[in-house]
Formats: structure tokens, C-alpha cells, sequence
């Protein structure tokens, strides 16, 4: 098996990379996973694995041969490298490079009365894992990221989302694209927005449905606004007019599957 002590080895410093540039992600089309769960998780949701790097001391091969049965490249790390490449220091001891997935809309298969979420432009990584990890505890039938403004490998977002990237069903594209997909399939969609909007939870849920969220400074664009089924508004009583957009995210994603008996 391969050992690697040296965090100037030429791999580890292209591993690096992958955690901190988006396009060296995007040019060699892998990304890095840390933690035991959220490897578990991606393995689970058929994502490719192409290197397996663990610190001894803290997983076992034996633990790790366990966790896949595909023969998947391992390498043995030093605590040098371990902690060059984790976040964390509890991530028991193991990461991997993963392949990234085609994120097309029309990749996405839906059932005949399918709940999207929508988020667009959010910018953020840590509100893009806290939405998912809400969209996979409603089990949520797809998500589309709309006019994206981060990679969705970020680490942030992996890390964020405590690996629940890999349990959603998700795609990218830009608004318009995004629109023309929903009317072509039918799907109903509510915009969250302040403007000509009426409260959430009149609405019919029910029937194919996608709610729509956008930025918490600026909220959804234009078209999202002209082009809906309806706007809708979460009625707040205090001093401000907008809450944390994940937070709004669930209270419509709840209200929803309430609607549909959960």
C-alpha cells in the first residue's frame, strides 16, 4: 500500500487545491470528502470514488475495506498530511477524492407529484448545507440551484451539509432555464418574495409544486416574481422584514409536506 508522510508530496499539494480553487475542481472534475458519515453518504448516493487517504492511528484498513467493496485506491497519510488536507479534527481520520456528477436538469428524475426546492443565487455555503440538510429530512424530490454563485463542491458545502449533498437529488441551471423546465413539466411554483405576495400557508402545495427562494439581501429576481403561480410571504410581527433564508426555506418545505400527510 501507498504511504505518504510529506505534505509537499506533489498529490497532497494537488489535493490541496481541490479544497481551496473551484477550477482546479472543475478541470480535473473531483473533489475531496472528509468524515467517515459523509463518505457513507456519498458512497450511498453512487458517487465514484477514486482515492481513499486515511491517518492509521485513528481508522483501520480493515474499517475501510468494510465501508466499500469496490477496489478503490488507498493511501496511508502522516498527521502532517492529515491535517494539511481536514477542516476538522474529528472527521475519524479518513478522506477521499470523489468524482463530481452531472448536475443537468434533465438529469433529474421526478415522480408524477414531485416538491423542488429552488434556491437562487444563494452565495453563502453554509446556507446552501443548512437547506439541504432540510430538503433530505422532508425528503425532498430534487433540488435545483438556480444562477449558482459558488461551486456546489465547495467544502464549505460539503461540510456544511454534513453530507447530505450526496442524499439530495440536485441540479444547476440558470433562471430561465430553470422556469421554462418547471412550466414545460407542469410543476406549480411559488416565489418567496415581499412583492404582490400573498401568506404561504393559503396556498395549495398538493399538486407537482416548486418553492422558490432567493437571496436574503436582494431576494428572487424579476422573473421569478412575473413568471409564478403565485408569491407567497412568510407574515412576520417583529421589526424586520426577512428572516435567514434557510430558515424560511423550511417553514415553506414543512408547510408543504404537512399539506401532502408528510
Amino acid at each position: 500500500m501507498k504511504q505518504i508522510t510529506s505534505a509537499q508530496n506533489p498529490f497532497i499539494k494537488s489535493l490541496v487545491l481541490l479544497q481551496e480553487k473551484a477550477k482546479a475542481r472543475k478541470q480535473s472534475g473531483t473533489f475531496l470528502i472528509e468524515g467517515l458519515r459523509e463518505i457513507e453518504l456519498a458512497i450511498k448516493g453512487n458517487y465514484e470514488l477514486e482515492t481513499i487517504l486515511f491517518l492509521p492511528e485513528i481508522i483501520s484498513e480493515t474499517q475501510i475495506t468494510k465501508l466499500t467493496n469496490n477496489q478503490i485506491n488507498l493511501i496511508e497519510i502522516s498527521k502532517e498530511v492529515y491535517q494539511k488536507l481536514a477542516y476538522r479534527d474529528t472527521t475519524e481520520g479518513i478522506l477521499a477524492v470523489a468524482k463530481t456528477k452531472s448536475l443537468q436538469l434533465n438529469d433529474l428524475q421526478l415522480p408524477k407529484n414531485p416538491l423542488i426546492m429552488v434556491m437562487e443565487a444563494i452565495e453563502k455555503p453554509g446556507n446552501i448545507g443548512a437547506m439541504l440538510r432540510t430538503c433530505d429530512a422532508a425528503k425532498i424530490d430534487a433540488v435545483i440551484i438556480a444562477n449558482p454563485k459558488t461551486d456546489l463542491y465547495n467544502p464549505n458545502i460539503v461540510r456544511s451539509s454534513v453530507g447530505c449533498l450526496f442524499t439530495n437529488q440536485i441540479a444547476t441551471a440558470t433562471t430561465e432555464e430553470t422556469i421554462d423546465f418547471l412550466i414545460k413539466n407542469n410543476i406549480h411554483f411559488y416565489s418567496a418574495t415581499l412583492q404582490n405576495s400573498t401568506a404561504y400557508h393559503t396556498q395549495n402545495y398538493t399538486l407537482p409544486t416548486a418553492l422558490a427562494v432567493g437571496t436574503e439581501a436582494t431576494g428572487l429576481t424579476q422573473l421569478w416574481r412575473e413568471k409564478a403561480t403565485q408569491n407567497i410571504i412568510i407574515p412576520m410581527q417583529g421589526e424586520i422584514d426577512s428572516m435567514n433564508v434557510s430558515v424560511a426555506a423550511a417553514i415553506l418545505i414543512f408547510e408543504a409536506k404537512r399539506q401532502r400527510g408528510f
